[in-house]
């Protein structure tokens, strides 16, 4: 996505001022009717889908925005996706440094029909690592995927507590005669949440070597929370290249390090990593920042609990 580049042309506008008006129609009929309907909840994308389904349980329909094995940082709405966005009774994103388009969508928007959620609203967020890119120095007139803060904080377990409380506190808000039922569901996933971190605690808690190096800067918080160092070969956006200098510059930490495995993602071109790992004869592995988790994986009950343990065993692979 090219910063400043994203703008509505007069036919979106259009459309996107047919589905107010249609939204707000909705929105009267259901004061007729008490408000009967099902909680209509729209996520952008998958752990946040996730976080929100396991507060919501069974008094709404949770909607996932961006499609299944489709990168967020490259993710652009649609008229449709905008659409179902200001027909939805509570949108949830991650934050405005991951879907850089919230803030123009917002102001198409009735937040008072809309609960707005940004889950990592009350997180500070870190710096991101921005490594240079492969024969040009980064534009930041026109890339908008040059993170200045990193945004990955859902693949910290402590963190991730904190976005679903979040998403909970505003359920709650709008809907205060629900409030047992997302409280009690909340609390059940935090449980879950809490069991995972101390998995992770356990895990590398008398670990020798904590260093692991990644296809792209993603695990800065999971890595900070748990004394770990992380190593990337892009910065926190996958789709950046990384010169010959960065190259050379990893292969010597390699080989300083006693790195042995080196972890790529198959959701993202692990050319780069698949070629680094053959020139340093390490192994390779998958670690899976779960930005774009497909369909195929989710029908087979994969959800955000099972990737992060399995993100786990492949940890213990190079942190020992």
């Amino acid at each position: 996505m090219r910063k400043n580049s994203w703008k509505y042309s007069i036919g979106m506008l259009l459309v996107i001022m047919m589905f107010t008006l249609t939204a707000c129609g909705q929105t009267k009929e259901q004061d007729k009717t008490g408000k009967s309907g099902t909680i209509k909840v729209v996520t952008t994308f998958y752990p946040m889908y996730d976080f929100a389904k396991n507060v919501v349980g069974d008094a709404g329909e949770v909607q996932l925005l961006i499609p299944s094995g489709t990168e967020p940082h490259d993710y652009e709405p649609s008229a449709k996706d905008i659409a179902k966005i200001t027909d939805a009774d509570v949108f949830v994103y991650n934050s405005h440094e991951l879907e850089t388009w919230v803030k123009d969508v917002l102001e198409n928007v009735d937040e008072k029909k809309v609960a707005v959620v940004e889950a990592a609203g009350s997180i500070d967020l870190m710096e991101g690592t921005a490594h240079e890119h492969d024969g040009e120095e980064a534009d930041h007139d026109e890339h908008d995927h040059d993170h200045e803060l990193d945004p990955h904080v859902w693949l910290d377990p402590v963190l991730a507590q904190k976005e679903v409380e979040a998403i909970r506190d505003a359920l709650v808000k709008k809907y205060p005669d629900k409030k047992e039922t997302f409280e009690k569901n909340a609390a059940t996933y935090i449980e879950k949440l809490k069991g995972l971190d101390t998995e992770y605690k356990e895990a590398f808690a008398n670990a020798k070597n904590k260093t692991f190096v990644t296809q792209h800067a993603a695990f800065g918080y999971l890595a900070k929370q748990y004394g770990l160092i992380q190593e990337s070969i892009a910065g926190i956006s996958p789709d950046q290249e990384p010169s010959p200098s960065r190259l050379a510059e990893l292969k010597k930490y390699i080989e300083e390090h006693n790195v042995s495995v080196i972890y790529f993602e198959t959701s993202a071109s692990s050319k780069v990593a698949k070629t680094l790992a053959r020139e340093t004869n390490v192994e390779l592995a998958v670690l899976n920042p779960l930005e774009s988790i497909t369909q195929k994986e989710q029908d087979n009950g994969e959800d955000y609990i099972s990737v992060m343990k399995a993100n786990l065993e492949a940890l213990k692979k190079s942190i020992k």
